[in-house]
């Protein structure tokens, strides 16, 4: 799996048009009464802009996960890495996104698809934990 990053643009724009009744994934309700607002997804991905990146997702290995090819990844450099999460990894001269495993000193790197092995890290590593996904952000 490869990572393409970009950093976030600023918008200066007051957001897109959010329409505050909820979308009706049933039967469909009557839209009479709904109510429509200006929503910003920089103040609902971004937490840290400084430290802040996107990557797009390239490979399989952690579909499990919800992460497709092609996805965007919100990436937040300033978390602390933690037990099960899904960080963005610098393993041996190549990115990489994998659930986080730590247990009693070690580190591992789960991948969420059974056809990509687990991998422990050692002190041979030339490892670094570069930050913590947020978000995705899929098409459809």
């Amino acid at each position: 799996m490869s990572l393409q990053f970009f950093t976030p643009k600023t918008s200066d724009s007051n957001g897109a048009i959010f329409i505050d009744t909820g979308i009706s994934a049933g039967f469909p309700s009557p839209a009479d009464d709904f109510r429509e607002t200006r929503i910003s997804l920089d103040e609902e991905l971004i937490v840290n802009k400084e430290a802040t990146f996107f990557a797009r997702v390239s490979g399989q290995s952690m579909i499990g996960a919800g992460l497709d090819d092609n996805d965007l990844l919100v990436i937040d450099r300033s978390l602390e890495p933690e037990h099960n999460k899904i960080a963005v990894c610098f393993l041996d001269g190549e990115f990489t996104v994998k659930r986080l495993k730590v247990k009693n000193g070690e580190v591992w790197l789960q991948p969420e698809n059974p056809d990509y092995p687990i991998i422990k890290i050692t002190e041979e590593n030339n490892f670094v934990i570069w930050g913590i996904v947020t978000n995705v952000i899929k098409k459809v």
